[in-house]
């Protein structure tokens, strides 16, 4: 059996592939400016190398139950809120104070430890920056990108990663990353919530059931 860290390694790479390519996409639709997530990109960056270096040393069985919790509540939320992300809001805080605080955070989150970390972001973009459901979405896989990609480099770096295993998940990963950030661009907004909500009541019934079991 692979030990927790391989795991996470290889976990890591094979995210890597997808998120880039979802990413890269979003890049080529003129969905996200590089200019304007410069500043999130280098502090998730800063958040997943130190969240990867303590990940390393530590355990992370704590938020194996919390983070479940965290992801009921955005659930909720989005449920009970129809028009949540539909259009762009005005933002409840200044761009480098979410950065400098939702980067560095979700960053560190991912680098130690990861599940829903997409979930997380997209509803912090909409929430708290005001970007709609597809604007969140396509931002969301360029932060993706840089804190697996950090945090796989600091993996490497400790030669933690199964490369056969990764890569092969890594192919699967570009294809279906491809393919849903295309349905992202010309699907509406309601497709999309309902997909994230797909996705986060997947994750929290997988992350409920690992810690059971």
């Amino acid at each position: 059996m692979a030990s927790p860290h391989l795991a996470l390694a290889t976990n890591k790479l094979q995210s890597s592939f997808g998120s880039f390519t979802a990413a890269l996409n979003f890049c080529l639709k003129g969905m996200v400016s590089f200019k304007e997530v410069a500043f999130g990109v280098a502090c998730v960056g800063v958040g997943a190398s130190v969240g990867t270096i303590l990940i390393l040393h530590l355990k992370a069985d704590l938020l194996r139950l919390l983070i479940p919790i965290f992801l009921l509540l955005i659930f909720v939320y989005t449920l009970l809120s129809p028009k949540m992300g539909e259009g762009d809001r005005p933002a409840k805080l200044k761009v480098p104070l979410f950065y400098g605080v939702f980067g560095v955070g979700l960053g560190f989150y991912d680098g130690f430890f990861g599940p829903g970390t997409g979930s997380f972001w997209t509803f912090a973009l909409v929430s708290l920056l005001g970007f709609n459901l597809k604007k969140a979405t396509a931002h969301t896989k360029v932060f993706n990108f840089t804190s697996n990609f950090i945090s796989l480099g600091m993996f490497l770096i400790g030669g933690h990663v199964i490369w056969a295993v990764g890569l092969l998940m890594g192919v699967g990963q570009m294809l279906g990353a491809w393919v849903g950030s295309n349905l992202v661009v010309r699907q509406e907004v309601k497709f999309i919530r309902k997909v994230f909500l797909s996705v986060v009541g997947a994750t929290i019934l997988k992350l409920f059931w690992d810690f059971l079991h």
